[in-house]
């Protein structure tokens, strides 16, 4: 498979109708009625250039997540902000602890960064190698963590990451946050570092609205950074990079506070279902999720992730073959949370896949 492939590959015709597509982590409640009514609305605006500014989307996050407008810098998704900071700061020397989402490598390899990868182990549930990677700090000109982190959902809380990014700014070594799937979290607050930007300014914490508010198709998302860096990223990228529907989608998007509760709530139960009826039903060795995915190691069912994967894919169904990324094998794979029918459909599926094994 390729190495830096992804999943929410729906394109490819299927046999059997629409994809269920457990590869991609997005919110199983797809687009809030909110964002749904502002797209409708506003969809004759595209006719019009968005607002270079971006002043009600920046007014609306500032507010939403208490930060100083000045340190907001909206993206075109996360994942060009990663590849922004690259081409902006052009590290050479990356720690990346890992396994890892893919974008962060190949933002990095981009602009020709040496990459030096600090494993995390699977016998202790991919714990993040903290110790590692303090003593690759001084020796580095950025380190990347995801919190939680794709595809292991390891957290690391606030009190060591701010002892990390402490002692980082010593050595003017950056460090980049993907809080991108935190925001599914009810106690978000107790991991998020976003506050820290004001104080550090070797600090940038990047977070996706596209995962929490199904708007992957659209790209959507900021940075937090200094007021400094934010004018330096500004000099980088073209004047209209945020879309105005997503602008749009964006300002309404953060204003559903019904439907963000209830998708914590649907996230939070079916999480636990699926890693009970993963465990206990089907013998999987499953990493306990902290958000909305699951990852997974069949190596004691002799069933590699691709072979997994390919059996799934004949009755409609998509999940992610991990074993590309950097620090897991060819029996690992990852599931989406989704909603109880769906998960009830899949886990179905799984049983009688391992049942014809025997």
């Amino acid at each position: 498979m390729e190495r830096f492939e992804h999943g929410g590959n729906i394109y490819s015709p299927s046999a059997l109708g629409a994809w269920l597509d457990f590869s991609a982590n997005i919110n199983p409640l797809g687009l809030s009625p909110a964002v749904q009514k502002s797209l409708h609305e506003h969809i004759e605006k595209v006719v019009v250039y968005p607002d270079p500014h971006m002043r009600d989307l920046i007014s609306s996050i500032a507010e939403q997540y208490r930060i100083p407008e000045e340190q907001i810098f909206p993206g075109n998704g996360a994942a060009e902000l990663f590849y922004l900071y690259f081409h902006v700061y052009r590290p050479k020397r990356v720690v990346l602890p890992v396994p890892s989402f893919s974008e962060y490598e190949r933002a990095a390899y981009s602009v020709s960064s040496q990459v030096t990868y600090i494993y995390s182990k699977p016998q202790e549930d991919f714990e993040f190698p903290f110790e590692e990677v303090m003593t690759a700090c001084p020796y580095a000109d950025c380190v990347i963590i995801g919190n939680p982190n794709n595809p292991t959902g390891t957290l690391l809380d606030k009190e060591r990451l701010t002892q990390l990014i402490c002692y980082a700014h010593e050595y003017q070594t950056d460090i980049m946050i993907d809080e991108s799937f935190l925001e599914f979290m009810t106690e978000a607050d107790a991991y998020t570092v976003r506050d820290l930007v004001s104080c550090y300014d070797n600090l940038i914490v990047i977070q996706s609205l596209t995962k929490l508010y199904a708007l992957p198709g659209l790209r959507l998302g900021f940075a937090i950074v200094s007021p400094q860096r934010s004018k330096e990223m500004a000099a980088h990228t073209d004047v209209w990079h945020v879309n105005i529907l997503a602008q749009y989608a964006g300002v309404a998007a953060l204003q559903e506070t019904v439907y963000r509760e209830e998708s914590r709530r649907i996230i939070s139960s079916e999480k636990q279902w699926l890693f009970h009826q993963l465990t206990d039903e089907l013998g999987f060795d499953v990493v306990f999720p902290s958000v909305n995915f699951l990852l997974f190691n069949t190596r004691k069912q002799g069933l590699t992730a691709e072979a997994l994967r390919v059996a799934l894919r004949e009755q409609g169904i998509l999940i992610r073959n991990c074993e590309a990324y950097e620090g897991l094998d060819r029996y690992y794979s990852r599931i989406a949370v989704k909603l109880r029918s769906q998960n009830e459909r899949l886990v179905k599926k799984l049983k009688d896949i391992i049942d014809n094994r025997i």
